[in-house]
């Protein structure tokens, strides 16, 4: 018996020719897309830090933007595949593809830089959408778009295989940014290259379109299962949340106690990826009862670590253990999403509500918490969140229950220890909000001002012990976990400078020296209590440079440096380098550069560029002091290679501390010429070199050699 081949045979047929083929058009496509997906997040973070600071908090809002963006692109598939018929697919996708290789090069306009009065997380969003805008959506949305293409297929298989590549495409686009990539190529040769990189998937991307939907391999989807409940879609947004608050609210914490660089973003976000690809691979990877024991462990070190006392903890130790605690949880988290996934029918539906629950997290961290919160307290609400939610979604998963004896009173305990789990992250915040007389928080960091009284010291004449001072209490700004300024309450030492700026350190011996021609007049990046300003006499100059208002407030209201110096003193708003090449030549006899961000000096304040528009502001006879104390980063050799390229020399001053004093051990470079540091205030047996491999450029740079 025999009859005319239907449509819908010959589909067959077609689909069967070339199933191998297929499949690997499909995977490496799925793969590429993702690659080039996550490695364009440092890339255009990196190129935009510069203009916002180098705040850690560039990262936190850039991943705002990749998670917001990503769910447009889920959502565009959803609704592509849904709504249009398997032609139009082809050709609106098409269009797309080719609109957006005209924003190519991905490189930032200079007219999109910020002039320091605007929101700096709005402005963030603002230039990437302008710049890689249409390319990520249209990338994010490959993933889910072919998966379901692939779902509605006559050679149907398993799809949820293709998101475990999509994220293994991911992870290597990550980890080879800073060991491949960012070593050898310049800032703008990365964007130039990706973004050719770009234009050679989006062929491909559309050839693939038009071969399959113009063969009538692809068909409209047919709901096949029933639609999941709503209450299983709120756990996949909770569990998506969880997971996207975590990775930013821990990526934040280390990139503040460390540095804002590519290489501390990349670690917690590749380790986010790398638990999507065990738990989508393959089921039997995620092992519930280990990672759940694995999941109470961390959570209990990483509060114990937030705990006031234990905020200076060494890279050693914070890197590994909120890592560790990250991919515990992630694991958890992610594992429970792959064992709720739905049908493939629902697939992407799914996705979207996956990349709603991520772009939930995200804007919690990015944007919510540094208007709600005064402190970084946003870390122990995710950990407490994880801590609730995860119990909760146990409870309600009838298999788990199934396996589990006494599992009420399991679940009791459970509830017990979470509760005191919880308890003790609110007391720990509570505590260290508590010390403070202010606590105030924004885009650029959380300040802190706290009353205290110096370490009890006194000097013993005969038998006597006569007291240092009768009045030993302080007044000190805390940035983070750093301090940026201590001023003592009595009337008599007020004017004291103290911290890294006493009168035997770098920049007390560098105004010294050039006070003694006459008033001076000194620049200074970076503002915190105004110490500096203590060193102002009669007819002196101070113009500090500051990016963050509320250090300006801070340092206005809670400090007199600025209202009791001599000096005539001037605080100008804004990134010290935008500042800077935007006026004159203000010929500063000292311009200190002192700009920490947490416990490194932001990147673009140490390059090549910067040092040369510090010697267009500086005299001849000027000298540049460079503070580089700093508990992770080498950065001597750093400056001492910028200022070969000036023709300089570079003299490191490392001063003792005082503890009676408040005085601290303090690194200060000097760059000037030999003239100026041939003086005997300026030992020549401390001069520092560096070479053309430690220089920093404004298109190149690596921390990973500074690393001690």
């Amino acid at each position: 018996m025999s009859a005319a081949a239907t449509p819908s045979s010959n589909v067959s047929l077609r689909a069967r020719a070339h199933p191998v083929v297929s499949r690997l058009a499909y995977g490496f496509t799925i793969f590429s897309s993702a690659f080039l997906l996550f490695q364009v997040q440092p890339i255009i973070t990196k190129l935009i830090l510069p203009w916002f600071g180098g705040a850690a908090a560039v990262w936190s809002v850039c991943l705002l933007f990749f998670q917001t963006f990503l769910l447009i692109g889920y959502l565009y598939a959803h609704l592509l595949t849904k709504k249009l018929q398997p032609r139009a697919q082809g050709w609106v996708h098409a269009a797309l593809l080719a609109a957006s290789l005209l924003v190519l090069p991905i490189v930032p306009r200079a007219t999109l830089q910020p002039d320091g009065t605007e929101d700096p997380a709005l402005r963030v969003l603002l230039v990437l959408a302008l710049t890689i805008g249409l390319p990520y959506f249209l990338l994010a949305s490959t993933s889910p778009l072919l998966q379901a293409w692939v779902a509605s297929s006559a050679s149907a298989r398993d799809p949820y295989r293709l998101y475990a590549l999509s994220n293994a495409g991911s992870l290597l686009g990550l980890l080879t940014y800073p060991v491949f990539f960012e070593p050898r190529l310049s800032n703008r040769h990365q964007a130039i290259c990706w973004s050719v990189a770009y234009a050679g998937v989006a062929a491909l991307l559309a050839t693939l379109t038009f071969a399959n939907h113009a063969s009538g391999e692809i068909s409209l989807p047919m709901d096949s299962a029933p639609t999941p409940a709503v209450e299983v879609r709120a756990w996949w947004v909770a569990l998506a949340a969880c997971g996207s608050m975590l990775l930013l609210s821990i990526t934040n914490h280390i990139s503040q106690n460390i540095a804002a660089i590519p290489l501390l973003w990349i670690i917690p976000l590749s380790l986010y990826l790398l638990t999507f690809i065990v738990c989508f691979a393959d089921r039997s990877f995620y092992r519930q009862g280990l990672f759940l024991q694995l999941l109470a462990v961390t959570l209990a070190g990483m509060a114990f670590a937030l705990a006031p006392g234990h905020g200076n903890l060494p890279p050693t130790i914070l890197v590994p253990l909120f890592c560790t605690g990250l991919f515990a949880c992630c694991m958890v988290c992610h594992g429970e999403l792959a064992r709720l996934k739905p049908d493939p029918s629902h697939l992407t539906s799914f996705y979207l509500l996956i990349s709603l629950g991520g772009t939930v997290g995200a804007l919690f961290v990015a944007l919510l918490a540094p208007h709600i919160f005064t402190g970084y307290y946003e870390l122990p609400v995710a950990l407490g969140f994880c801590g609730v939610l995860i119990p909760i979604v146990l409870y309600r998963d009838t298999d788990f229950a199934a396996h589990t004896r006494f599992r009420k009173q399991i679940f009791l305990a459970a509830a017990v220890l979470i509760t005191a789990f919880c308890a003790s992250l609110y007391v720990s915040a509570q505590r260290s909000g508590a010390r403070a007389r202010v606590s105030v928080r924004n885009f650029y960091g959380a300040l802190r001002v706290e009353d205290r009284v110096a370490t009890s010291v006194a000097l013993t004449q005969g038998d006597k012990p006569q007291p240092l001072d009768a009045d030993p209490r302080y007044r000190d700004l805390i940035n983070g976990t750093i301090e940026h300024g201590i001023q003592f309450l009595s009337g008599g030492r007020r004017l004291e400078a103290t911290t890294y700026y006493a009168r035997n350190s770098g920049v007390g011996l560098a105004i010294k020296s050039v006070a003694q021609q006459g008033p001076v007049k000194v620049g200074v990046i970076g503002l915190g209590a105004g110490t500096i300003a203590a060193y102002g006499r009669p007819g002196d100059d101070y113009t500090f440079y500051e990016i963050n208002p509320l250090v300006i407030e801070v340092a206005n209201n809670e400090f007199s440096f600025l209202r009791q110096s001599r000096a005539q003193v001037n605080v100008v708003l804004g990134d010290a380098r935008l500042s800077l090449e935007k006026g004159p030549s203000q010929q500063f006899d000292v311009l200190a550069v002192d700009a920490f961000s947490s416990d490194a000096i932001p990147i673009h304040l140490l390059t090549r560029e910067a040092f040369q528009l510090y010697a267009r502001q500086t005299k001849s006879t000027g000298l540049i002091a460079v503070h580089v104390s700093n508990k992770y980063l080498d950065l001597e050799p750093v400056v001492a290679a910028a200022a070969t390229t000036l023709g300089r020399r570079a003299v490191l001053i490392d001063s003792p501390p005082d503890e009676a004093q408040e005085i601290y051990r303090a690194s200060w470079i000097l760059v000037g010429s030999d003239s100026v540091l041939n003086r005997p205030e300026f030992p020549s047996w401390w001069s520092v070199k560096g070479t053309s491999k430690d220089l920093w450029t404004d298109d190149y740079s690596s921390v990973l050699q500074t690393f001690k």
